[in-house]
């Protein structure tokens, strides 16, 4: 290596220093030809010059080497992952392959090497690292856990040695992924002394000024902030060991990035944050006595100093959902300053130290962010706990098994369901891109709308102004989102086509001069076999129903209502049964309600509600009080009476028309023409048997909608008077309430 001008001389002695340390951690646990083996990788590929320097100009051998050593000495990764991290720059640079580093290091080393090239490729995508699918997709690259592991090792290293760079833009890209990507992963895997100096250094690196005043303050109390624990746990410490508990006490003080965080918080400087730092107590307790030991705590300090109410955090009583255990009190202590006392046993500072993994309940792998939480847990267990790092083959990573993560160009990142398609994910970008997708490229090669993706690809779809969504999207679309939009889209193509087919039958109508009646219209309708009106439209649109067919048959069938018909087909005798008389005898007898019969003992009347009258088809309800309501089938109550007192409806139907009136409500919508009420009250008067007994209307913006209520017999005078109403000039609809 001396015979290169790629090390200084001040590199070579760091080389020197860094390979005596790790060999010193690692010597034991490596094979006797590994350190040969990687010393000729190394060299050769620096003779050729095919190792080059990262962005801060550092030695990639010294930088990979420094990480190392951080893996070894405070994770406590070993063979696979050093090696791994020693040889990947030689893969990256082309000196040799993954398949060379497996025949001469073994498949465990080259695992590693191959998900950090993963996810140093998902990084050349540019995403953006701050989203939470960014995370979930590095863990789903990296498929063997250490190498996340390795990953946060790295960051840390470089965090530490750009203080003095004069690339600015990437200290600050580099120091935001720390803040947003690896700190929190550090958090998830209990390395909480990486996830501190990582948040610490990022802050140094991205708000100078905040760093360095607190630090400086930090400084200048230090010596009184020790003096005043001292003073402050002496009393505490003797009163628990008169009280015979077994226990140890530590303090701690808050890192500069969660004091930052607290200012920011509290719009405050660094005086205003009293609870700098923490004293903790931790008791050594069987499990049946853990409350009751850490309230016989509380009791002790709360009788020496006063606590604040206000600060009393009780995760005893109820864990938090990460199963964190501790009861938190605030004390005004020595000198009226406030201190923070958190309670605990050695289980709960276990939990809250190494997360649920120490209570492992669960086997298999949960999805979702708790599944990610306790995976990654059980892996930190694992490290601790297991010597055997062939252990981690247990981790390859099937937790993501169910999801893929997918780049648009620009380096967004989403997330969708496995099985999801192109047109899945242009219905992600927006509805307009969806309706008008025809296919995309993933990653610079042509795909069709029915592409499956997966995770890591970027996806650039393509569009066409002629494109229309299709019925058959429905059949391979597997997100909610895209399903609600194309049912939208079809169901407003499918209206779109049905006015254009109505105005097309109008048109003609006219043309033929024949007077449009609606009634007379649905009756054609029925007789072509359709059920809903929409469906018709869309026939006619799609001209599987002639139009000159429909006219003929609604011709035909207003000579029929008109009784001008040359032939009225009769019913055919051959579709008509002699009913017996059991059935006869069933109709009047069988648990039916019959309406207007004289019975006796029996209290009926007829709904408001819907305010039936003779002909409806009705049902009766036996109200709490023993009467009986009667109600039309298709009242708006009825459906909700159906479903939640089935057992009080009572079957019913008319006797017989015995000259009763009844009062019947109609509703009538249209133009606020001169003379219209005098045209409604004209024709009402006009009729026989029928009586107005009350007319409400209301004007606005050239419509009225009026309310009618008129007494009449039987539906079939309903019926009539809608259909007159209707002619009125200026009136668009009638209904009945």
């Amino acid at each position: 290596m001396e015979q290169n001008t790629f090390f200084s001389a001040q590199e070579k002695v760091r080389l020197a220093q860094l390979y005596r340390e790790l060999l010193k951690l690692s010597g034991n646990i490596l094979h006797p030809d590994d350190c040969k083996k990687l010393k000729t990788y190394l060299l050769e590929a620096v003779r050729r010059n095919l190792i080059q320097r990262n962005v801060f100009g550092m030695n990639p051998i010294l930088n990979d080497m420094e990480t190392a050593l951080i893996v070894a000495s405070e994770i406590g990764l070993t063979r696979g992952a050093i090696l791994g991290i020693m040889v990947h720059t030689c893969v990256r640079c082309g000196y040799c392959t993954p398949e060379d580093v497996e025949r001469e290091f073994g498949v465990d080393v080259a695992g590693i090497i191959k998900g950090l090239n993963r996810i140093l490729e998902l990084y050349e995508k540019n995403p953006s690292v701050e989203s939470e699918n960014f995370r979930s997709l590095l863990l789903s690259f990296a498929e063997d856990m250490r190498v996340v592991l390795i990953m946060i090792a790295n960051r840390v290293n470089i965090m530490r040695k750009i203080k003095d760079t004069e690339n600015e833009e990437a200290r600050r890209k580099v120091s935001e992924e720390a803040a947003y990507l690896y700190a929190p992963l550090a958090h998830k895997l209990g390395l909480y002394r990486l996830k501190s100096e990582l948040e610490d250094l990022s802050l140094k690196y991205l708000e100078h000024d905040a760093y360095y005043l607190i630090k400086e303050k930090l400084n200048a109390t230090k010596k009184s902030r020790d003096e005043y624990i001292e003073k402050f746990i002496r009393p505490i410490d003797e009163k628990l060991k008169k009280a015979g508990l077994k226990f140890h006490m530590k303090g701690r003080t808050k890192s500069i990035h969660s004091i930052w965080q607290k200012m920011k918080k509290q719009h405050c400087g660094v005086e205003g944050i009293y609870d700098l730092f923490a004293i903790r107590i931790i008791l050594d307790s069987a499990l049946e006595k853990e409350k009751m030991e850490c309230w016989q705590v509380y009791s002790i300090i709360t009788d020496m100093y006063q606590p604040n109410p206000k600060r009393l955090r009780d995760w005893l009583s109820i864990p938090k959902s990460n199963g964190y255990e501790s009861l938190h009190i605030t004390v005004l202590g020595p000198e009226n300053k406030w201190v923070e006392v958190q309670i605990r046993t050695e289980r709960m500072d276990e939990i809250a130290e190494r997360g649920l993994a120490a209570h492992w309940r669960y086997k298999g792998i949960k999805s979702g962010e708790s599944g990610v939480d306790e995976w990654l847990n059980n892996i930190r267990s694992a490290l601790e706990n297991n010597d055997d790092l062939q252990l981690m083959d247990q981790f390859k990573m099937d937790l993501y098994e169910d999801e893929v993560f997918v780049f648009t160009p620009k380096g967004d990142l989403f997330k969708f369901p496995k099985g999801a398609t192109v047109l899945d994910f242009a219905y992600t970008i927006h509805t307009n891109v969806g309706d008008h997708c025809i296919g995309a490229k993933i990653n610079e090669k042509n795909a069709p709308l029915r592409q499956k993706l997966n995770s890591g690809d970027q996806v650039e779809i393509l569009t066409a102004n002629n494109q229309s969504p299709k019925q058959d999207w429905l059949n391979f679309v597997v997100t909610g989102k895209a399903r609600a939009k194309i049912r939208q889209a079809l169901k407003e193509m499918q209206a779109k086509q049905g006015a254009f087919a109505k105005e097309l039958l109008e048109r003609k109508f006219k043309n033929r001069k024949i007077e449009y009646d609606e009634p007379t219209m649905m009756h054609v309708i029925k007789k072509l076999g359709f059920k809903v009106v929409t469906d018709f439209y869309k026939s006619l649109a799609d001209e599987t129903t002639d139009v000159n067919e429909v006219l003929d048959l609604y011709t035909e069938q207003q000579k029929i209502e008109a009784g001008l018909a040359e032939h009225t087909p009769a019913p055919s005798a051959e579709n008509y049964n002699i009913p017996s008389e059991a059935e006869l005898k069933a109709k009047t007898n069988d648990d039916v309600l019959v309406i207007d019969q004289n019975l006796k003992g029996l209290d009926f009347s007829l709904a408001k509600c819907c305010q039936p009258i003779y002909g409806d088809d009705v049902f009766g309800f036996v109200t709490v009080n023993g009467g009986i309501k009667i109600h039309r089938q298709d009242c708006p109550n009825a459906q909700e009476l159906r479903k939640r007192f089935g057992y009080r409806i009572v079957k019913a139907r008319w006797a017989g028309k015995r000259g009763s009136q009844y009062p019947i409500t109609l509703k009538v919508i249209g133009n606020d023409d001169l003379g219209i009420v005098n045209n409604i009250t004209s024709i009402i008067s006009k009729e026989e048997k029928i009586s107005l007994r009350s007319i409400s209307i209301d004007s606005h913006d050239g419509l009225f909608s009026g309310t009618l209520t008129v007494m009449l017999d039987d539906t079939s005078k309903l019926q009539l008077l809608e259909k007159k109403l209707k002619t009125i000039k200026g009136v668009k609809q009638v209904s009945r309430n």
